[in-house]
């Protein structure tokens, strides 16, 4: 499905909380001003100012700062693009934590004499540097549906930050208050069926980020009985998917993603199954990006299934590489460290004389050319070599592996096995990674020693094979 699509589906969702909290609101008398612009002009901050104010005041008890509460959310989901970036300033900038407050509170803190005087300036400060934004928005978990309206409003906050120093403060209180909420803890593992709810379904249609599903019956051919869909929960939205992977049982390692995916491929009985192949892990939820519970939802998963197929003995992906073409793209403007000798008189031979980068890239973008025999057979040799370079070698901060993908897999513990050769013909495949997939192997007796030496160490554990590849 289309981002459109997805968007959709999350605004239909908006509009029935909105509703249900205007009848909230509307169930306890509250002082309010006219109704606020799409756009929320200067004219109407003030009465935004007041809402935040009245919301932090707390008079009136429960009921009525539920009903606050409801009110002020109602509000910003009345607003428009423009109205929601300048309700976000108003709630950054005008409550955040008092600075001159928080310099008084250390300077008792560090002047405190004796334990006692020095545990009371502790929690002085601690209160001082909570901000009253952050209060502020605590008070929408209480609300039906609120933990969900958070994780969207941090998901449309960060489009908006910028270099927005207010905005940047903002986003990191929330981002705090919804890691603490969403400790894995708290995370329920659920098997996703065909027989599952249809709305679910629906979402798991929209928020698939990895290979589109292209239809209800492509949908029920990934829930077959020889596949496995699981997804996290968290209680406080108990019909949202956080994260979901999906997983084929077949006989051996996976190689090529449409031969997976294809809907007229038969079924293989999953109790002689041999192995798991993970091929799709997809984040479904935007506003909880950089707050990680997928390397448990993994781990889970591969005990899950250890447990309920005891002839499964191969847990591996079939992984897109998202960053390769990118990199390849910096790295061919040294033609020579791609292209050798033979690579070029291969070439060549096929009808293509590649004398620059732009035209190795020109010719890798253009449409097809995998189709071409001659040419995909000689553009194999050096483009398989460059991506295993890529993978084992292009690393960003800290030595950890530039490719998002091969991070993610690594920093769980698994190792690098294979790549396979135009395993991904779709054009995001192609745009990609000139078709090119990778499995990461997932060995039960080597997970924490491969996750310790990535984390610790920043080495990447890798198939000999691989390794040879990488320095040809």
């Amino acid at each position: 499905m289309t981002d459109d699509a997805a968007e959709s589906l999350i605004d239909r969702a908006l509009r029935n909380v909105r509703v249900g909290w205007r009848d909230i609101a509307r169930a306890t008398p509250i002082l309010r001003a006219g109704a606020t612009r799409p756009d929320l002009p200067e004219g109407d901050a003030d009465d935004i100012r007041r809402q935040m104010s009245e919301c932090l005041e707390g008079r009136g008890g429960e009921v009525s700062a539920r009903a606050r509460a409801a009110a002020l959310g109602e509000t910003y989901l009345g607003l428009n693009r423009t109205g929601r970036k300048r309700f976000l300033k108003i709630l950054a900038h005008d409550f955040d934590a008092d600075n001159a407050a928080v310099e008084a509170a250390a300077r008792g803190l560090t002047e405190a004499d004796g334990a006692a005087a020095r545990k009371t300036a502790l929690v002085a400060l601690r209160k001082a540097v909570e901000s009253p934004r952050t209060r502020l928005l605590t008070q929408f978990n209480g609300l039906p549906e609120g933990v969900k309206f958070l994780v969207d409003l941090r998901a449309e906050l960060r489009n908006f930050v910028g270099d927005d120093a207010d905005l940047r403060g903002l986003e990191r209180d929330l981002k705090g208050l919804l890691t603490s909420w969403f400790d894995v803890g708290f995370l329920d593992l659920r098997r996703i069926t065909w027989d599952s709810p249809a709305a679910l379904l629906e979402k798991l249609i929209a928020y698939e980020s990895v290979h589109e599903i292209e239809s209800w019956d492509d949908l029920k051919n990934r829930l077959g009985p020889d596949r496995r869909f699981f997804a996290f929960f968290h209680n406080r939205m108990p019909n949202e998917p956080l994260i979901f992977v999906e997983v084929a049982l077949v006989d051996k390692v996976s190689t090529n993603v449409q031969q997976l995916l294809d809907e007229e491929a038969p079924v293989i009985d999953a109790e002689s199954a041999r192995a798991a192949i993970f091929y799709s892990i997809s984040n479904a939820q935007k506003g909880l990006a950089g707050i990680s519970f997928g390397s448990f939802l993994i781990k889970r998963v591969v005990d899950q299934l250890a447990n309920e197929f005891g002839g499964v003995r191969i847990f591996a992906t079939l992984s897109p590489i998202p960053g390769f073409m990118t990199w390849l793209g910096e790295a061919a403007e040294d033609l020579d460290s791609v292209l050798d000798g033979s690579d070029r008189d291969a070439l060549r031979k096929a009808g293509q004389e590649i004398a620059s980068a732009d035209q190795l890239i020109d010719l890798l973008s253009s449409g097809g050319w995998h189709d071409e025999k001659p040419l995909a057979k000689a553009l194999k040799r050096p483009l398989t070599r460059a991506c295993a370079r890529y993978l084992l070698h292009a690393k960003q901060h800290q030595g950890r592996a530039r490719d998002r993908v091969a991070n993610f897999h690594l920093n769980n513990g698994a190792r690098v096995e294979a790549l396979n050769w135009l395993a991904d013909t779709s054009a995001k495949g192609m745009a990609q990674s000139a078709g090119m997939m990778v499995n990461y192997l997932y060995r039960l007796d080597r997970i924490e020693s491969n996750h310790e030496a990535y984390r610790g160490k920043a080495e990447i554990a890798a198939a000999s094979a691989l390794r040879s590849l990488a320095k040809d």
